[in-house]
């Protein structure tokens, strides 16, 4: 019989029993479903845990604030149009994140804007509804500002359309335009001292060729155009013919009949059209200043509450840019994350660096928003 030398029978080992009294007890949230700590529920994870926004609540309201008078620094109408007139841009920064040829698109588009200053403007700034619309009369009637309605874009507070220029400023456009000849901008130039406070164009003041000119320079605007929704490029009156045909025509077989007759037919459309006084590129302003308005009241309704404080809501504004504070810098310095470059954003991408304060006011002015005080964390901001 061969021995076995395995420990196989033997080497089982009986574990010692422990008495119940010894043993753990269970945990009272045993029963309790098991979740991974990184795994959010679907309605925590729709929310932004870092959006400052949920830290407000309905702010405390303590009654309209008088922050933007007191702070804009002007007296009088004709402070208030060189105020907003100069404060509608900022400065490009330093570090804007845009190549020479953007650059220079700003710019050019900053220059091309007519000097025009919405009448709901002025009444931000001074905050005396009845004096400002006497004053604003009184200039009008010394010929040193012109006011400016546009049929079609809103005659209210909320609307595009009454806005305000200095003559002066009138006139240099004229003078400087490179559209209409030197007798053709004295003429126009009578005409605007004759009109007064009238926006309309009389259809006889003109000749047809003189008409066209005036509009494709940006002056006279037809009602066609404003029917259509833009200022930008004004229509003129539909030609059966075109006139310079005619003239070649006419040149040609010696017979002046036909071009009279082209001339009268273009003349008499001219009389019937309805004209209006306009600036060079008012179109893109008017769309510029309600592009701005629509996306400061956007940027406030993503508050839960509806109101936000004014500081919050000048961030959210200029967004999460780079800036030239100390622990911005240090950041750079390091490779770390210090914000976007300004030129990656809203404010810049489609507004041309509108600056905020700018916007603010005019958006009060609209009736679109109020600011009010809170008493603990500065004026607050609320849509209407």
């Amino acid at each position: 019989m061969p021995l076995r030398i395995t420990s196989a029978p033997v080497s089982g080992i009986k574990k010692r029993k422990t008495p119940s009294s010894l043993r753990p007890r269970a945990s009272p949230f045993a029963d309790h479903a098991r979740s991974k700590p990184n795994v959010r529920s679907p309605s925590s994870s729709a929310l932004k845990l870092d959006d400052p926004d949920l830290d407000y609540g309905p702010l405390p309201d303590l009654g309209l604030s008088r922050h933007v008078p007191e702070t804009a620094l002007v007296e009088t109408v004709l402070d208030s149009l060189k105020y907003v007139r100069d404060t509608i841009f900022e400065e490009l920064p330093a570090r804007a994140g845009m190549n020479s040829t953007r650059i220079a698109q700003v710019l050019g588009f900053r220059r091309s804007l007519p000097p025009l200053v919405s009448v709901a403007h002025v009444h931000t700034l001074l905050d005396a509804p009845t004096k400002v619309e006497r004053e604003i009369m009184e200039l009008a009637a010394a010929g040193q500002i012109r006011r400016l309605i546009v049929p079609g874009r809103g005659n209210d507070a909320a609307g595009l359309g009454d806005c305000l220029v200095l003559t002066e400023d009138w006139e240099r456009l004229v003078r400087e335009s490179s559209v209409l000849g030197s007798e053709l901008k004295e003429k126009f130039l009578t005409l605007l001292g004759q009109l007064g406070n009238t926006c309309a164009v009389p259809g006889t003041a003109f000749s047809a060729a003189e008409y066209t000119t005036l509009v494709r320079g940006g002056f006279i605007v037809s009602s066609s155009s404003l029917a259509k929704g833009t200022l930008s490029l004004p229509s003129l009156p539909d030609l059966a013919i075109p006139m310079n045909a005619m003239a070649g025509a006419a040149s040609r077989t010696g017979s002046g009949n036909l071009l009279d007759g082209t001339e009268r037919t273009a003349q008499s459309q001219f009389h019937t059209a309805t004209l209006f006084l306009s600036l060079p590129n008012t179109g893109p302003y008017l769309k510029l200043l309600g592009a701005g308005r629509d996306h400061l009241v956007s940027l406030l309704k993503k508050s839960k509450s509806g109101e936000i404080p004014l500081y919050l809501l000048r961030d959210r504004w200029d967004g999460a840019v780079e800036s030239d504070r100390s622990f911005s810098v240090a950041k750079r310095a390091r490779g770390e994350f210090a914000g976007i470059l300004p030129g990656k954003t809203k404010k810049w991408k489609d507004l041309y660096g509108m600056s905020f304060r700018w916007v603010l006011e005019e958006a009060i002015g609209a009736g679109l928003i109020e600011v009010f005080d809170t008493g603990s964390v500065g004026p607050g901001v609320r849509s209407l």
